[in-house]
């Protein structure tokens, strides 16, 4: 018991005693108050010797009364004992004492006489001392030397605490809170982050059950937790989107945290909530869980309605996100088209920048998704997701990333770097120190957390190197929007199945933004066909069974492919510069006619030769060896193309099998997008 609380009890105990004597009376009258909390045992000594008079009288001589006294002094020692199993032993032991030998000596002076021999002295003797003793008792139950006599038995002494005073504590089902004074000028907050392998050790729990918040306002007061049990260690299932057809300005919920509550991640940034937009490093060991919560993440924002999402994973190709694919956008699945997505980004977020301040909007709000007041199209949130980014930083530039993070922020993009550790021989400092949220699963040292998580949060209890691989899903949120006195607490990814995935790709299919022009023209004019040729994946269940290139915003909507006009989804030029949009008066005459053109007549071609699947995959190898013998180094899928249309396949069945000679080592992939290097067949063989 702490001395605050000590102090309490006294005061408390002075107040009972103020209270029944009054404001008047004199001295007499005092002590005799004062007395009064301790007069019971001996009322109840003298209770008993008085009894035994006439007890004497009436049972005298009568032996079935003896038996029965004797009988009834052993019951009501026993129940005595009973009784007091739930109490101190010191307690129960001395209650026990003292019924029996009040009990005995009645019966013996009732049989006997409470003078006949020894009876007397022995009443005399034994009551005061009883009495005393329970006097002794209750003064000693009043603690006034503060900690050192509490009830946590020297507790905090043991584990390097001492003088240290609980003034709160707070106890739930599965949850303990301790508000700790500590010693002003003598123990410091740090002090007790180093101790709480020695809390954990002596309380028998594991190190991460033990958590340490500093108040705010108190240099010399910090909150121990204590979560005794893991209640996170079952799979949590996904219960089903959170805002379905919602903004993405809504929380994002990924999970729940051990104490049952949901756990929110916020993309968009929030002015009122002096909250900025999520840039965020997901970090955690093979086997950790980082990727089925990504996916988790990702499945989340896909059922929104004004958000679109950018997704690279060069080192895996489709085998993590693979279920989500036709829902993506942009899916670069290869580091040349990876890189694309760099450059793309570089170009977007000055462009949807100029687009906001042109609107008047300060950064992305889900207003900025709907139609403007002048009719032009809305601007959806764009959330670019680099899984297993380490392989794009360590191939092109461990900064490569650094200028998207730090600008994307006011443009309504939110940066996700997914990798296994976030080492400053894979991530420059300056890229980690732009990224402002954390998510960090298991990881293999204390080091490597260092990585994802700040100072305060590890020396405030979080140890992801404990979970290592063996706690799928376990993790620590430090994000924006998430109160700094739950960074430090443990969360579980929810798990989305592959059909959970897969029916959010269908059923959201008509509730997700398209792209937007804005966005699109700046791809376009950065990466070219990197973008407006882009691979797209079909719905599940539909006609197409096969990714076909998609040139919507190339051939169909006013791409010329030379970098210099791009016309949006209705045909509306955007330009960059001025954002000025060009049109034609229908009032205006239209000029004479000064010449006119003949055109030939069309010739008949020959009709195509419809082709197995086999024959032609047959040609296309047939194609390759040709491309080979004439000596060509480099090729592009257009290079095919242009020699098996009249087979009767499709461009996009084409450009499969162009990737499927890369797999097969017969291409290799340049630092240039859409450009191959052949292999010689003996070397790929």
């Amino acid at each position: 018991m702490s001395r605050a609380t000590a102090q309490t009890e006294d005061q408390q105990y002075d107040e009972r005693l103020r209270a029944a004597h009054g404001d008047g009376g004199g001295v007499g009258e005092y002590l005799l108050h004062r007395a009064k909390p301790h007069l019971p045992p001996w009322l109840a000594g003298a209770g008993v010797g008085l009894a035994s008079l006439p007890a004497h009288y009436f049972w005298s001589g009568e032996p079935g009364v003896t038996a029965g006294l004797t009988l009834a002094s052993v019951a009501l020692t026993g129940l005595t004992w009973w009784a007091g199993r739930s109490t101190t032993q010191q307690r129960r032991l001395h209650s026990a004492v003292t019924v029996a030998a009040a009990s005995s000596w009645f019966t013996a002076a009732a049989i006997a006489g409470p003078a006949a021999g020894p009876l007397g002295e022995l009443y005399f003797i034994g009551a005061p001392a009883l009495a005393l003793s329970w006097n002794i008792r209750q003064i000693l139950r009043r603690n006034v030397d503060g900690p050192s006599a509490g009830t946590d038995g020297g507790f905090l002494e043991k584990v390097g605490l001492a003088k240290t005073q609980v003034v709160r504590s707070e106890v739930g089902p599965n949850k303990a809170s301790f508000d700790l004074q500590l010693p002003r000028g003598e123990l410091t907050p740090e002090d007790v982050s180093k101790n709480i392998t020695r809390i954990a050790g002596a309380l028998d729990v594991p190190k991460n059950a033990i958590r340490v918040q500093e108040n705010p306002d108190s240099a010399s007061r910090v909150t121990l937790t204590v979560v005794p049990l893991d209640l996170l260690k079952n799979t949590v299932p996904c219960p089903g989107p959170s805002s379905p057809g919602g903004s993405i300005a809504d929380a994002v919920i990924v999970g729940i945290y051990e104490d049952g509550t949901l756990v929110p991640m916020w993309f968009p940034g929030d002015a009122q909530a002096a909250r900025n937009a999520m840039m965020l490093l997901l970090m955690g060991m093979t086997g950790s869980g980082k990727s089925e919560g990504g996916l988790t993440a990702l499945a989340e924002i896909l059922t929104r309605r004004d958000v679109i999402v950018w997704a690279s994973d060069p080192a895996k190709a489709d085998q993590t996100l693979g279920p989500l694919l036709p829902a993506i956008d942009w899916a670069a699945l290869d580091m040349p088209s990876t890189v694309a997505m760099v450059e793309a980004l570089k170009a977007v977020i000055p462009a949807r920048t100029a687009w906001l301040a042109k609107y008047g909007y300060k950064q992305w709000e889900p207003a900025c998704a709907e139609v403007q007041a002048d009719g032009s199209p809305g601007m959806p949130y764009l959330v670019a997701w680099f899984e297993e980014a380490a392989k794009l930083l360590r191939e092109i530039d461990e900064d490569a990333l650094t200028g998207i993070a730090q600008e994307a922020r006011s443009s309504g993009v939110s940066l996700v770097i997914s990798m296994q550790r976030a080492s400053g021989n894979q991530v420059s400092t300056d890229t980690r120190a732009s990224l402002g949220s954390s998510w960090c699963h298991g990881v293999r040292t204390e080091r490597d957390a260092q990585f994802a998580l700040d100072g305060e949060v590890l020396d405030a209890g979080a140890a992801p190197h404990i979970w290592k691989d063996k706690k799928p899903g376990y993790s620590y949120l430090v994000a924006n929007g998430i109160p700094e006195d739950v960074w430090a607490t443990p969360l579980r990814d929810y798990l989305c199945s592959v059909d959970y995935l897969r029916w959010v790709v269908l059923t959201f299919a008509d509730v997700r933004a398209p792209i937007d022009p804005v966005t699109a023209g700046a791809a376009a004019r950065a990466v070219d066909r990197a973008f407006t040729a882009r691979t797209r994946y079909p719905l599940p269940g539909t006609a197409e069974l096969e990714p076909y290139v998609d040139d919507t915003y190339g051939e169909e909507r006013g791409y010329d492919g030379d970098g210099d006009d791009y016309d949006g989804p209705e045909g509306v030029a955007y330009d960059a510069e001025d954002d000025e949009e060009e049109f034609t008066d229908p009032e205006v005459e239209l000029p004479e006619v000064e010449s006119v053109v003949e055109f030939a007549q069309p010739v008949e071609e020959a009709p195509r030769v419809k082709l197995t699947l086999a024959e032609a995959r047959a040609a296309m190898e047939d194609l390759l060896d040709e491309f080979e013998e004439e000596g060509r180094e480099m090729v592009r899928p257009a290079d095919f193309m242009e020699h098996c249309d009249r087979h009767g396949r499709s461009r996009s069945w084409v450009s499969g099998q162009v990737s499927a000679f890369v797999m097969a080592g017969r291409l290799a992939e340049t630092n240039e997008v859409g450009r191959y290097r052949i292999v010689p067949y003996r070397v790929a063989a």
